[in-house]
């Protein structure tokens, strides 16, 4: 049931589908009959806005308290503006007045009720007078059905503030909040389905889409102003209602008139820009305070429509203490998001290295890496290790963005520590992206740039992609080529050792009735289950070993590099000169390089070649180089080949 505008309700009589269209002529004749019976001719004119009714001064004074008073010494009364229900609602009043029963529905009995009051038509005046009769009607009819009650509850909008002071706002909220538990607890068994709960959505990214199918008497609920809504909340939880049960109501609601694009639910007519702002935040704001926190919030509310109020928020420019409020809940759910509910600025509005939502998903990792380490005795959590997967994942969203510059991004994958890394893969995606929209990046950025990548926290699939790939450093295609010769050797190993160590079992004939045999790796027996442990933490401190080793020599190896492409450079100016200068400053220079070039590397050869300026002699020097590195990548396959000839 949609919500009736201020021109539907002002007339709410006639647009009542139960009301007479003859009320005006009923009156007329009642008027007429009752001055054929007592010979009185109308003494009285009453003025309702621009319409006037004709009627006798005793039946008005004898029933109504305020005419009473009006008519002492005037045959004329106009009654304020504010009148509740209007012209028609006298009219009807005036039938009653009259002795004609009143034709009361949910439509027009609030409006009644409040102009009676308005009126002073109680048991002061007359036995049986108008109010009391509306309030029985209220009390035995209308708050004994959910949509009587509903349709009262709407009309109350326009009311205002007599509705409130009569109670009838709050006797109909409080009539749907107990009809909604009944609705729950299904005492007579007629629900053929379960009512709606958001237990579905918990491990969904968030979707406006997502929530379509709600119960009736939920869509009617989300109808209402935000006013009489908020107080159908407030009144459910007082009642008794399960949380799992009451948050789906402010999920649907925030859905339909603030995450969606349609219209808020303000009655009245269209107001600027400026006022439908002010009411979004309102409303905005509201939801924000009536949303459960903490704990309990974890299992009844997915985490991304908090993501979604936070990005509203930051839209529209809410008050800090509800942004912070917001953030905070995040961060204690943050495990539980998908990478798709993480905040994004919109296409084109602005930069992604320097927009809010960037900064806000900053903030909101760094508390979360906060709490996590202020408890320095809890062991390693699988919820670290889903955040910083997810936060690498953001950061691929984030990589392509032009005005993001190397610095910039190393500082946001140092938002979460190395240790959160299990797995380098989504860390892996957000470097490649970079490095492919950021073609121009220097060899020293991407150095910097992967500098948190461990090829031993890659998977044998993306090992070969970095291999392959040519826009990472050389570092890196060393590192993950000597990553793939020890997962080979270490491979090769244990399939042999394996093999060696169950034929040894086959052989101890004796041994093996027992359970035990020769264990390759030590004199005496052992389990057949086990394995000798300190053969296999041998060989991962050897691993260990060489890979550093190999780290380091890498590292000089890229040094020297640069110092060769810097020689030949020089090489290259001093050729572009004259032959007579050549010829005057080349011994100089020469003597210069070939001086500051002697010194160790530390592989131990001698690198004053570097300093010489014959090309060939720098050509053999690269060949050395590249025999070298050739020799690195190549020295798991010839420790392989000698282990059999040692066996």
């Amino acid at each position: 049931m949609e919500i009736a505008s201020s021109k539907d309700c002002s007339s709410s009589v006639a647009s009542s589908p139960y009301s007479s269209p003859n009320i005006g002529a009923l009156l007329k004749i009642k008027v007429i009959t009752w001055s054929q019976e007592t010979g009185l001719p109308v003494s009285v004119r009453v003025w309702v806005k621009d319409k006037m009714f004709n009627l006798h001064k005793f039946p008005l004074a004898s029933k109504s308290g305020y005419l009473k008073r009006r008519l002492k010494d005037t045959h004329e009364v106009e009654l304020p503006e504010n009148f509740p229900g209007g012209p028609e609602t006298f009219e009807m009043i005036a039938l009653f007045i009259y002795g004609t029963s009143t034709l009361i529905d949910p439509f027009n009995v609030a409006a009644l009720r409040c102009a009676a009051e308005f009126l002073e038509m109680t048991e002061d005046y007359c036995t049986g007078n108008l109010c009391e009769r509306l309030d029985l009607y209220l009390n035995q009819v209308v708050l004994q059905s959910w949509d009587d009650t509903l349709i009262s509850l709407q009309r109350c909008q326009i009311l205002l503030p007599w509705s409130e002071d009569l109670l009838i706002v709050s006797r109909c909220i409080e009539a749907l909040a107990f009809m909604a538990c009944m609705e729950i607890l299904d005492p007579e068994r007629r629900r053929d389905t379960p009512v709606v709960t958001l237990d579905e959505l918990a491990s969904q990214s968030w979707s406006c889409e997502i929530v379509s199918q709600q119960d009736v008497w939920m869509k009617d609920l989300i109808a209402l102003p935000f006013d009489f809504f908020k107080r159908v909340i407030g009144s459910l939880r007082r009642q008794g209602m399960k949380e799992k049960y009451v948050s789906p109501i402010l999920v649907f609601y925030a859905n339909k008139w603030l995450l969606s694009n349609k219209s808020l639910p303000f009655s009245g007519e269209k107001s600027s820009d400026d006022n439908d702002i002010n009411r979004t935040s309102m409303i905005l704001q509201g939801i924000i305070d009536l949303l459960p926190m903490g704990d309990k919030a974890s299992k009844v509310i997915p985490v991304g429509f908090y993501f979604a109020l936070l990005s509203r928020s930051l839209e529209y420019g809410l008050r800090n203490g509800s942004k912070a409020k917001l953030q905070s809940q995040i961060t204690a759910l943050l495990h539980f998001a998908q990478v798709e509910d993480f905040l994004v600025p919109e296409s084109g509005t602005t930069a992604m290295s320097s927009s809010i939502e960037l900064a806000t998903m900053e903030n909101m990792v760094s508390a979360y890496v906060a709490a996590s380490n202020s408890h320095m005795n809890r062991p390693p959590d699988a919820r670290n290790f889903t955040v910083a997967e997810l936060w690498d994942a953001y950061l691929s969203n984030v990589a392509p963005d032009p005005e993001m510059d190397p610095k910039r991004f190393m500082e946001l994958i140092e938002r979460v520590p190395p240790s959160y890394r299990q797995n380098h893969y989504q860390l892996y995606r957000a470097i490649n992206t970079f490095l492919k929209t950021h073609p121009d990046t220097s060899q020293d950025d991407k150095g910097l740039v992967c500098k948190y990548l461990d090829c031993q926290r890659l998977s044998q699939e993306a090992c070969i992609e970095a291999v392959q790939n040519e826009l990472m450093p050389l570092r890196l295609i060393v590192q993950a080529l000597f990553v793939q010769q020890l997962n080979t050797h270490r491979a090769f190993k244990e399939c042999s050792d394996s093999f060696r160590y169950a034929q040894c079992g086959d052989l101890s004939g004796s041994l093996s009735s027992q359970n035990l045999v020769e264990s390759p790796y030590t004199d005496g027996p052992e389990l057949h289950s086990s394995r000798p442990l300190s053969i296999v933490m041998r060989n991962f401190k050897f691993s260990t070993a060489e890979y550093e080793s190999t780290s380091f020599r890498i590292q000089n190896l890229e040094q020297e590099l640069m110092s060769l492409k810097r020689s030949l450079q020089l090489h290259n100016i001093v050729t572009t000169k004259k032959a007579e200068e050549t010829s005057q400053k080349l011994k100089p220079c020469g003597l210069e390089t070939r001086s500051f070039s002697k010194k160790r590397n530390h592989i131990g050869q001698a690198t004053s070649c570097i300093g010489s300026l014959n090309f060939a002699s720098q050509r053999r020097y690269a060949s050395r180089l590249l025999k070298l590195f050739r020799r690195i990548t190549l020295f798991g396959t010839r420790k392989l080949k000698k282990k059999p000839g040692n066996s």
